[in-house]
Formats: C-alpha cells, sequence, structure tokens
C-alpha cells in the first residue's frame, strides 16, 4: 500500500553497459512464421537467438533498457507485453501501475531508418488495448487507433503490427484505447529511428527520457486515472530523485539527450551549466541551419525534443523548470509557511497527509547528501543507511556527471 511515509535515500550508479543487457525472457518469444500485419495470434514457441544491430551509438534508457529484436526473413521481430507492473517510483514508493514487458515505461524500441519491422503486441490487460507508433509515417491500418485504423486487442490476443521505417528521429509509442487509464498508469516508451548513413556528427552518448505525471493518493496503491491536473508525482522514465539514474560521461565528449513528452503539461527542462543545441523533434532530426542554442527547452505535451552538448566537468543539475513539478507534491494547496517555524505545521498536516513536507524547505539543497551517498556507494561504504531517511514524494531531477580525463 502506497505511503508517503520515509523512504531510505536511493543510490543512483553510475554509466554501466549492463543498461543494455537487462533483457527479460518474455520479450523473446517466437511467434508463428510469416504472419501477415494485423493478423491476431495466440500462440507461441520457445525463444529464438536475439541479434543486435550496433552500426549506431545505442540510446541508453536510464532506469530501464532497450527491446531485443531476432531477424526474421528480413525483419526486426520485436515483442511487447502489455501488462500490470509493480513499479518502485523510488526506495519504498512502490505502486501497481500498467506497462509493457514488466516495466513503466516500457522497453525503449531502437531500429535503423529503411528498416522493416514487425512488433507482436501481446495483451495481458483486463482490458482491450492497442499501440499508436506517436510520430511515425506508416500505413493507417498501422496506426494503432482501437476502432479506427485496426480492431482492439483483446485481453489473451496478440497482435502483429508491421511497417518500414522511412525516416529517422526521436519518437514514442502508447496506447490509442482507453488513453485516459491507460496512458495514466505508466503504458508508453520511446522508439528511435538511427539515420541510415550515420549520425553526421558522430554521437559519444545518446540518453532517453519519457515525462510523465501521476496521481499518488495516501493510503492507495494505484496511480487515480481520474485526475487531469492535479498530479502530485512527476517524473524521468517513472522514476523521481534520487531514484533516477545519473547520466554519466568524459570531459569532451559529445552527449544528446532525448525527451518525449508523455505528461499533461509542458516542461521548459533546463541543464546546469551547458548551452545545449536544439537539434530535432517528433517532426525529425532538423538541418543544422536551425539549430538554435538554449540553455532551457520546452518539452510540449506529446512532443519530443532532441538536444546536444559537450559535457565540461562537473555534476550538474538536470530538470523541469516549473518549480512545483520539480518539487513535487510539498503542500501547494496549504497556506505558505515562510518565515515562521513549519515544524508545528508539518506535525499538523502529517496527520492528514502522511510525508507532507512544507513548501520551501531542501528543493534541491538536498542533493549534496545524495551525491555524497552516490560517491560513498561507489567506494563501497553504504553498508548501513539505516540513518538516512527521506520523505517519498521527492525531487524529478537528474543530473549530469561529467569525468575529468586523467
Amino acid at each position: 500500500m502506497i505511503t508517503r511515509r520515509n523512504i531510505l535515500a536511493g543510490i543512483t550508479g553510475l554509466f554501466s553497459l549492463g543498461l543494455f543487457g537487462k533483457l527479460r525472457a518474455e520479450m523473446t518469444h517466437d511467434m508463428q512464421h510469416d504472419m501477415p500485419p494485423g493478423n491476431k495470434i495466440t500462440t507461441d514457441k520457445p525463444a529464438a537467438k536475439v541479434s543486435r544491430q550496433t552500426n549506431y551509438t545505442p540510446v541508453i534508457t536510464l532506469n530501464g533498457h532497450t527491446l531485443p529484436y531476432r531477424m526474421k526473413n528480413g525483419v526486426k521481430e520485436f515483442h511487447l507485453i502489455a501488462e500490470e507492473v509493480e513499479h518502485e517510483f523510488a526506495p519504498g514508493c512502490v505502486a501497481k501501475c500498467w506497462g509493457y514487458n514488466g516495466t513503466t515505461p516500457g522497453p525503449t524500441i531502437e531500429a535503423v531508418e529503411g528498416d522493416r519491422v514487425r512488433i507482436l503486441v501481446t495483451n495481458k490487460l483486463p482490458e482491450h488495448t492497442s499501440i499508436h507508433w506517436h510520430g511515425i509515417l506508416l500505413p493507417s491500418g498501422m496506426d494503432g487507433v482501437g476502432g479506427l485504423s485496426q480492431p482492439h486487442i483483446k485481453p489473451g490476443e496478440t497482435y502483429a503490427y508491421e511497417f518500414t521505417l522511412n525516416q529517422h528521429g526521436t519518437y514514442m509509442y502508447h496506447p490509442h484505447a482507453d488513453e485516459m487509464v491507460q496512458l495514466a498508469v505508466g503504458m508508453m516508451g520511446m522508439f528511435i529511428i538511427h539515420p541510415k548513413d550515420g549520425e553526421e556528427i558522430p554521437i559519444d552518448r545518446d540518453y532517453c527520457f519519457v515525462l510523465h505525471n501521476w496521481a499518488l493518493h495516501p493510503g492507495t496503491y494505484r496511480p487515480d486515472p481520474s485526475i487531469m491536473v492535479d498530479f502530485d508525482l512527476w517524473t524521468f522514465n517513472s522514476k523521481v530523485f534520487p531514484a533516477i539514474e545519473p547520466m554519466v560521461a568524459r570531459t569532451g565528449e559529445r552527449l544528446r539527450i532525448r525527451m518525449g513528452n508523455l505528461s499533461m503539461w509542458n516542461h521548459p527542462i533546463h541543464l546546469h551549466g551547458h548551452t545545449y543545441w536544439v537539434t530535432g523533434s517528433d517532426g525529425g532530426r532538423w538541418p543544422q541551419s536551425i539549430w538554435r542554442p538554449e540553455t532551457t527547452e520546452i518539452v510540449g505535451v506529446g512532443q519530443t525534443r532532441d538536444i546536444e552538448f559537450i559535457a565540461y566537468p562537473g555534476d550538474w543539475a538536470f530538470h523541469c523548470h516549473m518549480s512545483h513539478h520539480t518539487m513535487n507534491a510539498m503542500g501547494h494547496g496549504i497556506a505558505n509557511p515562510l518565515g515562521v517555524d513549519q515544524a508545528d505545521v508539518a506535525r499538523k498536516v502529517q496527520s492528514l497527509l502522511p510525508g507532507y513536507v512544507p513548501m520551501g524547505r531542501d528543493g534541491m539543497a538536498e542533493h549534496s547528501e545524495h551525491l555524497a551517498m552516490a560517491e560513498k556507494a561507489a567506494k563501497g561504504e553504504m553498508d548501513n543507511m539505516s540513518g538516512m531517511r527521506r520523505a517519498c514524494i521527492t525531487v524529478p531531477v537528474s543530473r549530469a556527471r561529467v569525468i575529468p580525463y586523467r
């Protein structure tokens, strides 16, 4: 059951190739051979060997992974399973959500411009679903709008989407069936298409995030899909700081961050200590002649943005500049207690709202202890964290850690 109780502050790890290797067996079911796209199927065979194409810099999905595929008669075949998942937003803050292949957001799909892809979608939910490939140019019958361009995928059925990728850029996937519920409880993911001719400017590290919002009420175990604006949890890849893994690079490396917004709000995303170039959107990669330098870029609802920059040494914050998003559920509907002793106010409010933290306390200043904890974790000195506690609802901030060359 969700409570906004105190939890152990999370420890985030450094960059690891293990991010690419987290595979689940059910992602690689070998379904019936040579099925026409759009066919529903219900049987499967043992998993076949997964193949990967590596002539591009693979995308790093922080706190997530990339969906494996197999080559079958020249087609890259992926398998998504829509199902209920138990998701941990931060240590001790757990909810029953819906997602794909055991996670929310679902695994990132990566392919190359010109690829023919087949994506099998198995529905293990208690209601019908579909998947829309947001921003991708494809035949109408593959667009994933249940009741319009395809029949709904009923519980227990598997549906095959198949199309050729005729573009490259940063895209998303999500249901177009009972959207109010299915998006609200976590059904979403990123779809990255790499250019067939390679990058015009090589990228050293390529990160991606899905921005989302949630309504998690005290004493409940599921996100509330009926909430339209009064959200209390804002996430990067369905995690809140300090549970968000850091982006790590070396000084002088070129980084790209791909952001997709499937929340109900626009997000001005700010990176400290750098000026970055905005290089693409859900319309595709932009010509260099229209790249523009920014330190803050608004990612609108239903949009994607790509930014690129050269890494400078240091620890840098990366966050939405809407203060109430950065601070999450910090008592926005309660009178401002700034300038008074907040301890008594907090105690009284916490009796009604467990885990309440007054506005004006900590905010991003708490990063110092989290960074110290990360340093200790790297040295193996975090055997006993029982004395360090934080509220469940915390700051949705990532960070970029740039390691100087030695």
